[in-house]
This record gives C-alpha cells, sequence and structure tokens, in this order.
C-alpha cells in the first residue's frame, strides 16, 4: 500500500466525521470492532484492503479517496507532522510526555508544537553540519542493507564460485587458495614492507600485482581478507567512486566478498542449519569452524542468518565506554541514533548485554544475557576483546523467540533497559547530582575521528603523490 499509515487513517476519520457517523456507527456499518477503526485512525494497524473497500462503501465515497496520499486537511497535516516528531528518537531522548493532537487542541497550539519540534530537529541537525554528507551516506547505506537482510546474493554467487575454482572445499580458506584466486584474475600478490601510509593495499593494474603488507600475525585471517578485497574490486567490476557515497558502497562490497569467500555460504549454510536443528547455534564455534575472528564470525552471521535460517538479528561492536562502533538490525531492536538517522558514535544503554559482558570476570567464553527493551525482549550473546585503545565488545543478538536455536539460551541473566528514557542509565541519582553538581568539574575526552578531516585525493583518505612514487619503485623493469 503506497499511503503511509498515519495519512491513510486521517483520511479515514476526515470522510468519517464528514459523514456525521461516529466510530461506533462505522463499526456496525462494516462489522468491525470501533476499537479496531480507532487503531487504524491513529496509524497503528493496517486495515486489509476489503475492510477498506467496506469503509468507503459505507461512507458513499470511492476507494481511491482514502488512499490519496496528501492529508485531508491543514489540521490533519499539522496532527501527522506531530505524530511522526513525537515518535522519533530524538524526542524520546528528552523524557517529555507526548501531546495528543484531539479536536479539543487548538490549532494555533498544534502549529505551535510542529514549529517547535522543526526548530527542534534544525538544531540538531545544524549541530552537526560538518560530518553531515558522511553520516547521511553511512546511514542510507545501513538502512539499503537493512531492506535486503545484509544479504546480496549477486556477490555470494560471485564468491562462491571463486573459492570453488581456488580448490575450496571446507575448513578455513588458505592462503595458498587467495593466491589462486588472485591468478584467476591475472595478479599475482606481493608483501612489502614500505607501503604507503594512507594505503591498507595498492593493486598495480599495468603489471597484475597486489601489494600487501608483512604479516604481522602469522597465519591469521587478515591478510587473506586484505587480499580479498583488493581482488573484490576487479570481480564487482569497480570504477573510481566518484562520491563519498560511492566509495562508501565499495567499501561495503569488498568487505562483504571477503567476508563470502573466508567463509563460503555452501559450507556455511550446511554448518549454520546443522546447529540450528540440534538447538546448538554459537558464534564461537561458527568462528573456529572456518579460522576467522569472532567479530567476522558475527558480522557474517547476519548476512545469512535471516536469508537461510529465517532468524531477525542484530550485531554490535561497542567499546568500553559504550560507543557503538559498527552495528546492523532488522529484528527492530531500537539503536539509537543522531539526527541524520546514524547509529555509529550513540552510547548504548549500560543494561545491554554489549556493556554488561564487561563486568564479568571470566571472559574466555561467550556471555549469554536476555534484556527487556521498550522492543521486546532480546536474548544475545557477547564476547569481549581487546586492542591499543581499549576493550570492546562482539554482541549477536535475536528476538526472545528465536533464543530457542542458540546454546546458552538457559542463562539466567535478566535485565531490564528503558532506554531511550534518560532515567534508565544516564541521568545520575538525584542524591548525588544534588552533591557534587557544584562541586565538580569533569574535563571531557574527545574522540579524535570527531576533528580529523577527509583527506583529498583520487580516493578519499588516499595520498596520490605517495601511492605513486610507491609504484614507481615497485613497478617491474625491462
Amino acid at each position: 500500500m503506497a499511503t503511509d499509515l498515519l495519512t491513510l487513517g486521517r483520511r479515514i476519520r476526515h470522510f468519517r466525521t464528514a459523514a456525521g457517523l461516529t466510530l461506533d456507527q462505522l463499526g456496525a456499518a462494516v462489522a468491525t470492532a470501533p476499537s479496531q477503526l480507532s487503531l487504524i485512525e491513529n496509524g497503528r494497524r493496517e486495515p486489509r484492503i476489503s475492510l477498506l473497500q467496506a469503509i468507503a462503501g459505507a461512507l458513499g465515497i470511492a476507494l481511491s479517496d482514502l488512499l490519496a496520499t496528501e492529508p485531508p486537511s491543514r489540521r490533519a497535516a499539522l496532527e501527522i507532522a506531530l505524530d511522526r516528531a513525537q515518535g522519533s528518537t530524538l524526542y524520546a531522548g528528552l523524557g517529555l510526555p507526548s501531546v495528543r493532537a484531539g479536536r479539543t487542541l487548538p490549532l494555533e497550539a498544534l502549529e505551535a508544537l510542529v514549529g517547535l519540534h522543526e526548530e527542534l530537529s534544525r538544531r540538531a541537525n545544524a549541530s552537526i553540519a560538518t560530518p553531515e554528507e558522511a553520516r547521511r551516506a553511512n546511514t542510507e547505506l545501513r538502512l539499503w542493507m537493512r531492506e535486503r537482510d545484509n544479504y546480496l546474493p549477486d556477490i555470494e554467487d560471485a564468491a562462491e564460485r571463486m573459492a570453488r575454482a581456488a580448490g575450496y572445499t571446507s575448513g578455513a580458506l588458505t592462503h595458498r587458495a587467495v593466491a589462486r584466486m588472485a591468478e584467476q584474475l591475472g595478479f599475482q600478490i606481493l608483501h612489502v614492507g614500505d607501503l604507503p601510509h594512507s594505503t591498507r593495499t595498492v593493486t598495480d593494474l599495468a603489471s597484475g600485482r597486489i601489494y600487501l603488507p608483512p604479516a604481522s600475525i602469522p597465519g591469521g585471517h587478515g591478510l587473506r581478507s586484505l587480499a580479498l578485497q583488493a581482488i573484490a574490486h576487479r570481480v564487482l567490476a569497480h570504477e573510481r567512486p566518484a562520491s563519498y557515497a560511492d566509495f562508501l558502497r565499495q567499501r561495503m562490497e569488498i568487505n562483504y566478498f571477503a567476508a563470502a569467500c573466508l567463509i563460503p555460504r555452501g559450507r556455511a549454510v550446511e554448518v549454520l542449519q546443522a546447529a540450528k536443528r540440534e538447538r546448538d547455534l554459537a558464534i564461537e564455534d561458527f568462528r573456529d569452524a572456518f579460522g576467522v575472528t569472532h567479530e567476522a564470525a558475527a558480522m557474517r552471521f547476519t548476512n545469512l542468518a535471516t536469508a537461510h535460517l529465517g532468524i531477525p538479528v542484530h550485531f554490535m561492536r561497542v567499546g568500553d565506554d559504550g560507543t557503538l562502533y559498527r552495528g546492523y538490525e532488522n529484528d527492530a531492536v531500537g539503536f539509537a541514533t543522531d539526527p541524520t538517522g546514524a547509529i555509529e558514535g550513540q552510547i548504548v544503554c549500560r543494561q545491554w548485554t554489549s556493556r554488561m559482558a564487561f563486568t564479568v570476570r571470566d571472559r574466555a567464553t561467550e556471555f549469554h544475557q536476555y534484556t527487556d527493551t521498550p522492543a521486546g525482549t532480546f536474548w544475545c550473546t557477547a564476547q569481549t576483546g581487546a586492542t591499543t585503545s581499549g576493550e570492546f565488545s562482539i554482541t549477536v543478538g535475536v528476538p526472545y523467540v528465536h533464543s530457542k536455536w542458540f546454546r546458552g539460551r538457559d542463562t539466567t541473566r535478566h535485565t531490564v533497559s528503558r532506554c531511550p528514557d534518560p532515567t534508565c542509565c544516564r541521568q545520575p541519582p538525584i542524591d548525588l547530582s544534588a552533591r557534587w553538581a557544584e562541586q565538580s568539574w569533569p574535563s571531557a575526552r574527545l574522540h579524535a575521528q570527531v576533528l580529523a578531516p577527509l583527506p583529498g585525493g583520487t580516493f578519499p583518505g588516499v595520498d596520490d603523490a605517495e601511492v605513486y612514487a610507491f609504484l614507481e619503485r615497485h613497478a617491474p623493469t625491462g
């Protein structure tokens, strides 16, 4: 249905009141409970087309009159705008009550409320104007992937073909198999110690060489992934990116291709479906079966969980300060967002699994927990790790009804999160606030990426002069 539910509901209400009918009278005419009609008029339930046809007949209008996309009046348009504004994460974070736009609310008050919300949104957007293009592009890409359940069949097919042609059958994809994949495209992989600082790899199209850094962890999957990402540009026929959004899409696609090669779909689905039949799904087993990191396994699980297991899922990488660095969801878990819709940099609730995992002493195995949230109850599994910049957690979660397929579902850990209600975990206790509000002066720690601009160049962040000098040093002679 092309018409959104709020507009549809307001049009039904408009024509009902114009016909002088109450909800009870219309309900009797179309054999539907008045309470159900009220939900439809408030945009909270989608009616069947047969019910819409009955409503149109009872009101003496054409069905197309109900399905028109514009609000039926100036007041209805304002009511719709107010409902949407009060349903935003921005407004929910203020902890203020919602105002019901009933018939007794004066039109002037309705206009003032909508105007205030528009100004609130404008100011919130203005405060992040500098990184806005990049954040919006990232958000649009994340939503595009969510519409596809984080699953791209064309890239899956390409990765599967190349892995099989390189001799892959099961287990971890070997470095030799990656080298064969490069050879399929006419490239040789070379490891050098003087790559330009602004690059991860350099591909010499003229000489058929892919330059990688030396292995920092012998046998790790990092170099395999980097080589596969370089190969992906050729497999996916990428051209030079024309915008940041184009660059971001290409980065996502090469990461996806690399993951689909390291954990090929055919074998991965066999492993996961067998574990689901035994009600013993575990990210750590999936990780060990293919010799990758926990994060790589968790992210790859999100590619396959919905398309091949029928399980909606969410994924998070969260720092020990609660900052969300990376996330995906198609299970309506409800990530916090900024005014552009971006989730990166937002603070995760203290009661969520991704932060509770830092509170336990034994972190050798996965941490499991149920969390009640305003969006429902979710079961999650998390594993913590550490880098030079601090600790982090990797979390995979599913709605309660799907926890039955996972190892760790019998956990007794259970928390309650009220976020985005600020009284859940963001506001200090009243007694501590009263004691210290005027007696303390914390100095905030600034994340370096907030001030770091994107350097210029042919590719975002790449120093062209350094790359060209590198190629001159390594180009074969003769």
